[in-house]
């Protein structure tokens, strides 16, 4: 294990992080398993319980700059906390039958969701960049101040959540979608509003894991000395810095790292 390298390279995935507020774990969890050769398993634990600290940094920051929306975090929260949590149960009971068999079905769930989430938001990214005034159809706003928008946002949450518990995967980039399509918030308000929903999920998420027993803390604490810096960095240039170039960049990123994991699967 090369612990210089392993920070270094967090320091880089907190920045996008806290430009950005997708690449977190999508970015981690794959580096630990090709980079450092760390078991899927490990691996997925270790970025959760890494990524907590990282995402809550990262939501302060964001909410010392009043960019982001309290509503959407809080309703969104209360489905992916229990969600996560039941993920995590999953993630339990499939370890029972074995860690080879959990390592080989961890590594297709993570490339999996990667690929979804990937192709999903380069698909949007592209059609708003080259294709400005196509009408697409477009899916119901939740409206918060009503019973049914509250119940839409925790279900919509839930559901999310409940991957995440499963594979550490998409606590900003799913959620990320779910805030364009069913909150419409503006772009100034969206990365604070991401992180900070998913510094509540992974909070909840990092102590059903612990209790898993496969959290590295050799792996932890140099991802926190690199990711840490870097995502308050990040959150900084992220009132300044283009989103739509930077978003790119990452979802090409995000899609080589899922194309192999799904590969090697």
């Amino acid at each position: 294990m090369d612990y210089l390298l392993l920070p270094l390279l967090s320091f880089f995935v907190g920045i996008v992080v806290g430009l950005t507020g997708i690449g977190g774990a999508s970015l981690i969890t794959p580096m630990l398993i090709f980079v450092f050769h760390v078991p899927p398993a490990i691996a997925v634990s270790s970025d959760v319980v890494a990524a907590t600290l990282m995402k809550v940094i990262g939501s302060f920051k964001h909410w010392q700059q009043k960019t982001l929306d309290p509503q959407a975090v809080k309703w969104l929260a209360l489905g992916s906390v229990p969600g996560s949590l039941l993920g995590v149960v999953i993630l339990h009971l499939l370890k029972q039958t074995g860690e080879q068999n959990l390592n080989s079905i961890l590594l297709h769930l993570i490339g999996a969701m990667i690929l979804l989430v990937t192709v999903l938001a380069l698909l949007q990214l592209l059609l708003l960049t080259f294709f400005p005034k196509l009408q697409l159809p477009e899916l119901p706003k939740f409206d918060l101040k009503t019973k049914q928008g509250r119940i839409l946002a925790i279900g919509v949450g839930a559901v999310l959540g409940c991957l995440v518990g499963l594979t550490s995967v998409a606590s900003g980039s799913m959620f990320a979608l779910a805030l364009i399509a069913f909150f419409r918030l503006d772009a100034r308000k969206l990365v604070g509003t991401d992180i900070s929903q998913a510094a509540i999920l992974l909070f909840f998420t990092s102590i059903g894991h612990l209790f898993l027993g496969s959290v590295d803390w050799s792996l932890v604490l140099p991802i926190w000395l690199g990711s840490v810096p870097g995502v308050l960095i990040g959150a900084k240039l992220c009132k300044m810095a283009p989103q739509r170039p930077l978003r790119f960049i990452v979802y090409i990123l995000l899609m080589v790292a899922s194309l192999k994991l799904v590969y090697q699967a």
